[in-house]
């Protein structure tokens, strides 16, 4: 453990088995954070558990689908029996979808980019807030895009996170007379998968390791964090 600026707060975090997820769980675990970590593929997220347990940390590993809608409330509920809080939730899952005009996307491939990067999200919202509201100083941390500022050929992934900026600041400003705050944040370019799928040509040693923009994410789960419907941009 390191400052202990987490300690003892439970935190969930969606797409933990890599990239910022993954990067953001360690740090947590650093904090002193309980994670509750979920992905789609179990053998990942088992490594990680392994990483975390290294750093003397622990975590309750949930593999989902987050465009099984039911599950996220099985999730809320399992919290819930076990932990009756939540501090900590961390809406970082996302994927690309196909960088093209809009007239040219596929419906599918429209639909399943919404249902990760926006609906799984409201969800979330939906099941966790009383969780977030059971906590002193509830904290909900969700992650954007640049691509959000009306970028051409970004498609589906661009719609999807400027709903996500409006979605998480629309239930900011209901929170803002509680203890909970509601924060997005964005990364910058940063050494993903992701980003490498959008940009294949890209040296990925050009670009920040995840590692490098935890430190925002610690600052907004923090009890002391005062901060509310804000997009917050990583050094």
């Amino acid at each position: 453990m390191t400052t202990g600026r987490l300690k003892d707060r439970i935190a969930l975090v969606t797409g933990a088995s890599r990239g910022i997820g993954r990067a953001v769980a360690k740090r947590f675990a650093e904090e002193g954070a309980h994670l509750i970590l979920t992905a789609r593929t179990q053998g990942a997220l088992e490594e990680l558990d392994d990483e975390i347990r290294e750093l003397g940390g622990a975590a309750t590993l949930v593999p989902t689908d987050l465009t099984d809608f039911a599950a996220i409330d099985g999730m809320g509920a399992a919290v819930f029996e076990r932990f009756k809080r939540l501090d900590i939730l961390v809406g970082n899952a996302a994927i690309l979808g196909t960088l093209s005009p809009l007239g040219h996307i596929d419906p599918k491939t429209w639909d399943q980019v919404m249902a990760i990067n926006l609906t799984a999200n409201w969800r979330l919202i939906r099941s966790f807030d009383p969780l977030l509201k059971a906590s002193s100083s509830g904290r909900a941390i969700f992650v954007t895009s640049g691509a959000a500022e009306n970028t051409a050929y970004w498609g589906g992934f661009a719609v999807s996170k400027a709903a996500l900026e409006t979605l998480v600041k629309v239930y900011a400003a209901e929170l803002a007379k509680t203890p909970v705050r509601a924060n997005l944040v964005d990364p910058g370019p940063v050494r993903t998968a992701l980003r490498a799928s959008a940009f294949p040509g890209e040296d990925p040693m050009t670009l920040k390791a995840p590692e490098s923009v935890t430190g925002v994410f610690v600052d907004l789960a923090e009890a002391a964090c005062a901060r509310n419907g804000e997009v917050v941009r990583a050094g």
